[in-house]
């Protein structure tokens, strides 16, 4: 989102405050205090996971919020009703995660032979998959009613793989498009919280300040290994809150005694992050790079899970070893992207190909 250096300084001065320990809110002090674990260039390949309420849309991509209220509009009024009765919040109940073992997840990721595993634990449409405190919008209070997240998290280090989570979130402000010709439920003030399409410099800045402490209860509850940021926290003009979330989670780790890595692309971090690339190809380097990176590809045509539209195809195992065996020669990591289907299964074609890779 559009935002101001008053705005976005207000909001990293809000609670919670850093805790205590030597990395500071600067790139400087974050720079002269981290470095790249040591599990993460051993370990070269991961699995991470799209999976939410656009999978029980399962129509084209995990993208389905913003286009039902646009370009799929049509598509959506046809097969769940108007917009302004049958709106994205409705998925909610109707994600009820029947299907979805943690156990048998993590089994499979453990057969491809990542060392790593780090789903989505919320992607744009603003849908937690933790118990949050802080975003009533979870799977832990609505929906499935269980804490996703929490379950990966045990079941991972059950199995001896380090566990992180991939946050999209900060795109969720600017991501619904605003038609006033179309009837909605964009505009109710019930779903204020869940929509934010109502934009001002106070809303703004408080959807900052639940950004951070959103990254903050993950860090306390979960522990996590790595947090994996999207393209939301590229600008400069964030930093500051960037710099917040690192310090606090750099200090909080080393009280820990783990190592941790945040990843993200392009120019986010200017210390104190991993670089990734979406897609090796066109996006990934074409030789050695100095240090450690990582790229994401999908296992299929898509990133979420679609149904019938387009028909999803999938990779076999050769395409993905060949790739795996292309990043590593330029001192890469691979992370695979996986997803379930909208009640939490693993269709076959991934799991053989997971199954052939391992």
């Amino acid at each position: 989102p559009r935002t101001t250096p008053e705005i976005v300084n207000a909001a990293a001065a809000a609670k919670p405050d850093i805790c205590e320990g030597p990395v500071k809110p600067t790139w400087d002090s974050i720079r002269a205090n981290y470095q790249v674990p040591a599990w993460f260039i051993e370990d070269k390949f991961g699995i991470t996971m799209h999976w939410g309420l656009y999978s029980v849309a399962a129509y084209h991509n995990e993208w389905y919020e913003k286009y039902m209220y646009s370009t799929f509009a049509t598509w959506h009024a046809e097969h769940f009703g108007p917009q302004d009765t049958f709106g994205y919040k409705d998925f909610i109940p109707l994600f009820t995660a029947k299907s979805f073992n943690a156990d048998e997840l993590v089994a499979l990721v453990k057969a491809s032979g990542a060392k790593y595993f780090m789903p989505t634990c919320e992607h744009h449409d603003g849908f937690s998959l933790w118990d949050s405190d802080i975003n009533p919008w979870n799977a832990a209070k609505m929906g499935p009613k269980r804490d996703l997240i929490g379950e990966m998290v045990v079941a991972a280090r059950k199995a001896g793989l380090k566990f992180g989570v991939c946050n999209h979130s900060i795109e969720h402000y600017t991501f619904l498009p605003q038609n006033p010709a179309m009837k909605t439920d964009l505009s109710d003030p019930k779903y204020a919280d869940f929509y934010w399409t109502s934009h001002s410099d106070t809303n703004l800045q408080r959807f900052l300040e639940w950004w951070v402490a959103k990254n903050i209860e993950i860090i306390d509850k979960y522990q996590p290994d790595i947090i994996w940021f999207d393209n939301g926290v590229n600008g400069r003009n964030f930093d500051p809150l960037k710099m917040k979330v690192a310090a606090y989670y750099y200090n909080r780790t080393r009280q820990w005694n783990k190592e941790v890595t945040i990843d993200t692309k392009d120019s986010a971090y200017l210390a104190g992050s991993v670089l990734d690339f979406e897609k090796l190809h066109p996006r990934g380097p074409n030789n050695i790079l100095k240090g450690i990176w990582d790229a994401e590809e999908p296992i299929g045509s898509t990133w979420g899970y679609s149904a019938a539209n387009p028909v999803e195809t999938f990779r076999g195992a050769q395409s993905v070893i060949s790739e795996l065996c292309e990043v590593l020669s330029m001192n890469g990591n691979l992370l695979l992207n996986l997803w379930p289907d909208g009640q939490g299964a693993i269709s076959a074609p991934q799991v053989n190909t997971l199954k052939a890779v391992g």
